[in-house]
C-alpha cells in the first residue's frame, strides 16, 4: 500500500488490551504457497456497478460524489454506475441486515466498505466489542465474495477528540483513546485484507496526517467539525485517498509543442491535435481531448486545494518551445485564457484549475449535476434506508408473542411496501440526472490561440514635488 497506518501511543494501548486476552476467532492467515497480492487497482468497465457501502458518512454523499465526479470526467466514454449504500449510525450487522437488497441486487463489480467508526462504540478498547466488529466484517466481506464481486475494505476515518475539546464536549475515555481505537481497527482490517488478496484504502492516516501538519501553524484547525463527521474538506481528502490507493494514476491531457527537423510540430497524449500552425511569434490548433478534468463543486474547493489534488490527479499542461522571448496570450475558442512569458510556456502551464477554459467548464457542469444528483435523489434514498433501519428495529423490539405483533408487523409492511415505492422513485430520479450526466460529459475539440501579448500602457510618470 502506498501509505501505513500511523502508530500513536493511543494505537499502542489499545492493541496491548487487545492481546492480553484471549484472541478472538477469525480467519487463519492462508499458508504462504496461498498469499495473494493485494489488489493494485480497479478495473471498470461499460456497464459496471461500484457501490460504496457504509455508515453516516457515506451518507453524507460527499466522499462518494467526488469519486464519482471522477470517474464521470476521466472516462467519459465508460457507462458506470454508482449506488451510495450508506446509512447514518450503521454497524457492520447493520449491512449485514439489508445487504441484499441494498448491495447485492446491484450487481456491483467492487463494494467499498468504509464502517468501524461507530462499531468501537465510542470508547476505548472493549475486547467483546471489537469480537462483535470482527465477526461482522468477515461477515460482510465473505458475502461480497459469494456475489463475484471484490471488496475494497477502508480503514476507519479519523475521530477527531480536539475538535469535540473545542465544542466542549471533553467526555473520556473517548477523548484520549478512541483514535487509537479506529486505528486498531483498520489494522486489523488491513490484514484481512491481505490475506483475501482485496483491494485496500487508509482513510485513517491522510486525516490524521494533514490535519496534525495544519495544526503545527493553527492550534485549532480540524477538517471534522463534530469530530466525527468529515466536512467537505475532509470528504475531498477521503476521495483523493481512494484514487491514490485503488485507482490507476494517469495525467489527464498534455500538449507538447518543440522544434522537430527545423519547424514547430505539436504532440499530445489523451487527446488529439489537428490543423496545427506554428511560428516563433504565433501558434494554434485545434485539440479534441479524450477527457475532462476533475472538477469538485465549490464548497469542496478548500479540500481540492489542500491537497494537491488539481495536480497529481488531474494534469492538463501545456508546453511551448521556440517562441520568441516575451508574452503571449492563450486563447481558447476566442476566450482570453491567460497570459504566459515564453519560459513559462517552455516549461509548461497547467490549466486543470483555471476555471476559464471550456474543459473546466464543461467539467464543473457535470460535477454540479452530480451534486444535484446526490442532494435530490441519493440523499433522500438514503435517508429512505435509515428509516428503514429504525422502523426494523422497533418492530424487533416486540415480542412475537405479544398480541399487538401482528398489528404491528402488518404496520411495518405496509409501510415498508410504500419505502420501497419511494426508494424506487427516487432511483429512477437518479438515473435521468445520470443520463444528462453522460451526455454532458463528452468532450468536444477546441482551439487553441497563442499570440503574442499586448503590450501594456506605460504607467504616468509623476512629476516631482517642488
Amino acid at each position: 500500500m502506498n501509505r501505513i497506518l500511523a502508530s500513536s501511543l493511543a494505537t499502542l494501548l489499545a492493541a496491548s488490551a487487545a492481546f492480553a486476552e484471549t484472541k478472538p476467532a477469525a480467519p487463519a492467515a492462508p499458508p504462504a504457497s496461498e498469499f495473494k497480492p493485494f489488489l493494485e487497482a480497479v478495473d471498470l468497465k461499460d456497464g459496471d456497478t461500484l457501490v460504496f457501502l457504509g455508515d453516516s458518512i457515506t451518507h453524507q454523499c460527499l466522499y462518494t460524489q467526488y469519486i464519482e465526479d471522477f470517474f464521470y470526467t476521466r472516462y467519459p466514454k465508460l457507462h458506470i454506475h454508482f449506488h451510495n449504500s450508506g446509512v447514518g449510525g450503521d454497524r457492520a450487522q447493520d449491512a449485514i441486515t439489508r445487504f441484499d437488497e441494498d448491495v447485492a441486487a446491484y450487481k456491483p463489480k467492487y463494494v467499498t466498505i468504509l464502517l468501524g467508526m461507530n462499531d468501537g462504540g465510542y470508547r476505548d478498547f472493549d475486547k467483546t466489542i471489537f469480537d462483535n466488529y470482527q465477526q461482522g466484517m468477515t461477515t460482510v466481506l465473505d458475502k461480497i465474495a459469494a456475489l463475484g464481486a471484490t471488496a475494497i475494505p477502508m480503514t476507519p476515518t479519523m475521530f477527531d477528540s480536539r475538535s469535540k475539546s473545542m465544542k466542549g464536549d471533553n467526555a473520556e475515555p473517548r477523548k484520549t483513546y478512541y483514535n487509537g481505537v479506529l486505528a486498531l481497527y483498520g489494522r486489523w482490517l488491513q490484514e484481512q485484507a491481505q490475506n483475501r488478496g482485496l483491494g485496500f484504502v487508509d482513510m485513517f492516516s491522510p486525516l490524521n496526517d494533514l490535519t496534525i501538519a495544519a495544526r503545527k501553524k493553527t492550534p485549532n484547525f480540524t477538517m471534522i467539525p463534530d469530530g466525527v463527521h468529515p466536512g467537505p474538506a475532509g470528504q475531498v481528502v477521503m476521495a483523493t485517498a481512494i484514487l491514490e490507493d485503488i485507482v490507476p494514476r494517469s495525467q489527464c491531457t498534455q500538449i507538447v509543442v518543440d522544434e522537430k527537423a527545423g519547424k514547430l510540430a505539436a504532440t499530445a497524449s489523451g487527446g488529439k491535435i489537428t490543423d496545427f500552425n506554428g511560428a516563433a511569434d504565433a501558434v494554434s490548433f485545434t485539440f479534441a481531448a479524450e477527457k475532462l478534468p476533475w472538477v469538485l463543486p465549490p464548497d469542496a474547493v478548500e479540500g481540492y486545494k489542500m491537497t494537491h489534488a488539481g495536480h497529481h490527479f488531474s494534469n492538463e499542461k501545456v508546453s511551448v518551445r521556440g517562441l520568441k522571448p516575451g508574452k503571449y496570450t492563450l486563447k481558447i475558442d476566442g476566450q482570453t485564457i491567460g497570459t504566459y512569458a515564453s519560459g513559462q510556456l517552455a516549461f509548461g502551464v497547467e490549466l486543470e484549475e483555471n476555471d476559464k477554459t471550456p474543459e473546466y467548464q464543461q467539467a464543473l457542469k457535470v460535477a454540479l449535476l452530480n451534486k444535484q444528483r446526490n442532494d435530490t435523489a441519493y440523499h433522500p434514498l438514503r435517508d429512505q434506508y435509515g428509516q428503514l433501519k429504525g422502523k426494523r428495529r422497533d418492530l424487533a423490539k416486540i415480542d412475537e408473542k405479544d398480541p399487538q405483533y401482528a398489528a404491528k408487523k402488518a404496520e411495518f409492511e405496509t409501510w415498508y411496501t410504500g419505502q420501497k415505492a419511494k426508494v424506487a422513485e427516487l432511483l429512477a430520479m437518479a438515473k435521468g440526472i445520470e443520463d444528462q450526466i453522460y451526455q454532458a460529459n463528452q468532450p468536444a475539440p477546441h482551439k487553441y490561440e497563442f499570440a503574442p501579448a499586448p503590450e501594456e500602457p506605460a504607467k504616468p510618470v509623476k512629476a516631482a514635488a517642488k
